[in-house]
């Protein structure tokens, strides 16, 4: 019988192993399939608090392990498949079956990326989903933002402050942003819209960043190439709650609802970071819930005890 178990080990898992582990609780941790969740394929974050030359995004994750590890947090590799509540509660990882008295649930969400082979190794390379994250470095250098959503056109207009040129390559002929986040876009003189079209490969410079990218004309199918320096994907992001979605409550996107603080619809069960957060999606704000699950967490077993 394990007091908590903490699903995931990104910004917001280990931040709730911190917590959980100095107050004695010896925090039993479970990795996935990504073990330190996004930021382990940035390789330089510039907005978290306490660094002021950045630090590579491997780098802090790794940081974050070892102070949990040295106030008693424990790890096991495994992938959640199912899970049960009750008294106590149930997690089936790897075939088998775990019980506990809570859970923090930080499993995160998966960026949706455009799916071209070979994709996965220019992550942090002049691919990425973050323009938040990621824009600063690209100051006075043409980039290209995929997507017609809100999240795009947001994405895109933020990039406006950096770089010189923000292409923003739509399958449609109109954005399915609303009307305002849309209009905004496309008012702003440094965003220039390429309907109707698809991004179907990378061009590479010779230290492996990204140059460019292979664009497709969907009415006509004629092929081009823009050059750009990085690309923002912005269509849309899976949370990783699929095992958790038969009990937890979930929103139409299948982000699990806090309800109050880090809290579920289930005592005992709390959700930190991007499993439930799809607004801010920060490696500080992840931190931040972490903190506050972890807190809230120790309460209820005191009060559960």
């Amino acid at each position: 019988m394990e007091k908590v178990i903490i699903v995931g080990t990104g910004c917001a898992g280990l931040t709730a192993a911190i917590y959980t582990a100095r107050a004695s609780l010896s925090p039993l941790v479970l990795e996935g399939r990504m073990p330190g969740g996004q930021l382990t394929t940035t390789t330089a974050v510039e907005n978290f608090p306490g660094f002021p030359d950045g630090v590579d995004g491997p780098e802090l994750i790794q940081r974050m392990h070892q102070q949990a590890e040295k106030f008693g947090a424990r790890w096991k590799y495994g992938v959640v498949e199912d899970f049960e509540a009750g008294t106590p509660h149930r997690l089936k990882v790897d075939g088998l079956w775990m019980e506990t008295q809570s859970i923090i649930i930080a499993s995160g969400a998966s960026p949706r990326y455009i799916g071209i082979e070979g994709e996965e190794v220019l992550i942090g390379h002049g691919l990425t989903s973050c323009a938040t994250c990621d824009g600063a470095f690209y100051r006075n250098v043409p980039v290209c933002v995929v997507g017609g959503g809100d999240s795009a056109c947001e994405e895109a207009t933020f990039l406006t402050r950096f770089a010189s040129e923000v292409y923003l390559i739509h399958r449609r002929d109109s954005l399915r942003a609303s009307k305002i986040m849309a209009d905004r876009a496309l008012a702003n003189p440094k965003i220039k819209p390429i309907w109707n079209s698809t991004v179907t490969g990378y061009l590479t410079d010779e230290a492996g960043e990204v140059s460019g990218v292979h664009v497709k004309n969907l009415l006509d199918g004629t092929m081009s190439e823009l050059a750009i320096k990085c690309v923002f994907v912005a269509i849309g992001h899976d949370p990783n709650t699929g095992p958790f979605r038969r009990s937890l409550t979930t929103d139409s996107n299948g982000y699990l609802v806090q309800v109050g603080g880090t809290r579920t619809n289930i005592p005992g069960v709390f959700a930190a970071g991007d499993v439930a957060d799809h607004i801010y999606r920060q490696a500080i704000t992840a931190a931040g819930q972490g903190c506050a699950a972890a807190i809230e967490a120790e309460r209820w077993l005191a009060d559960f005890e």
